[in-house]
């Protein structure tokens, strides 16, 4: 039995007539009380829909009932209205750390930062100021499988349902990407797809690019290629050099990874087809 609290439903499926009307119907029928309601149907007919709503309710009752009212292909799910459980990942640089910290201590985040791992532990002043776990797991003289293993062993300690590589300079395997499937969100430093891999700031530069900018996206088997969450840019000229726009970058780089944390903690993003939906 479900409690009173808010509640997200998500569903996406192939558009269908009278999806919206069978599932505000089924939760009427529940008693349950709908806050917020968003849909998008795509160019290629795919439904998406998130559902807010609140109630007293029994979850499996409602689901079966929604299973067997909807039409094939559909798929859906019931999350609760609450704060999500993540591991940030950082290496030496603290811009994106810091916003993150400083947004949880003031309970902006929609999250709760479990523990940082870091390949270095310059950073671990910082984060104990917080009184969040720091484990500085190197890297050195260890392959990258033994390495992500140790890192694996630490992460079974929290159970976390979401890793925020917050300037990870790593790149990790496909074994590990398997672990969290669309749970692993990475901040690029570039507009993506311009810029892939390393050092995009000196690449930025050497092309005389008159914006730069930074891309929050899910992590898969394919190097800066997983979904899009969000993106921003700001204006450079022949002024900056690639320092400078490695300088400017940062404070876009922080806003970007904020906002697409932002949504993906509010159940507001859905992945298809390596794209994302944002309602």
């Amino acid at each position: 039995m479900a409690d009173t609290s808010k509640h997200i439903l998500l569903m996406d499926g192939p558009d269908n007539k009278g999806l919206i009307y069978h599932v505000t119907g089924v939760l009427f029928r529940h008693g349950l009380n709908i806050i917020r309601n968003n849909e998008y149907v795509s160019p290629s007919r795919q439904f998406f829909m998130r559902t807010e709503f609140e109630g007293n309710f029994n979850t499996d009752v409602l689901l079966n009932e929604l299973q067997t009212t909807l039409p094939p292909g559909i798929t859906f799910r019931i999350n609760p209205k609450k704060k999500k459980n993540i591991v940030v990942f950082v290496t030496k640089e603290h811009h994106c750390l810091a916003e993150l910290l400083i947004r949880y201590a003031f309970n902006e985040l929609d999250a709760d930062i479990l523990a940082v791992i870091s390949n270095y532990n310059v950073l671990q002043p910082l984060v104990s100021k917080f009184g969040i776990p720091f484990h500085y797991i190197s890297h050195e003289h260890r392959s990258r499988e033994e390495h992500e293993e140790a890192i694996l062993r630490t992460l079974r300690i929290y159970d976390p349902e979401y890793l925020v590589l917050a300037k990870y300079m790593r790149v990790l395997t496909a074994g590990f990407v398997q672990h969290y499937p669309n749970r692993i969100i990475n901040i690029h430093h570039s507009f993506l797809p311009a810029f892939i891999g390393a050092s995009p700031y000196r690449q930025a530069y050497e092309r005389g690019v008159k914006i730069i900018g930074a891309t929050a996206h899910f992590v898969n088997n394919d190097l800066d290629e997983g979904p899009i969450i969000a993106q921003n840019v700001k204006e450079v000229d022949h002024r900056h050099t690639a320092a400078d726009m490695a300088t400017e970058g940062k404070d876009v780089e922080k806003i970007v990874l904020s906002q697409a944390l932002k949504l993906v903690f509010n159940d507001r993003v859905f992945i298809h087809e390596n794209r994302s939906v944002v309602l």
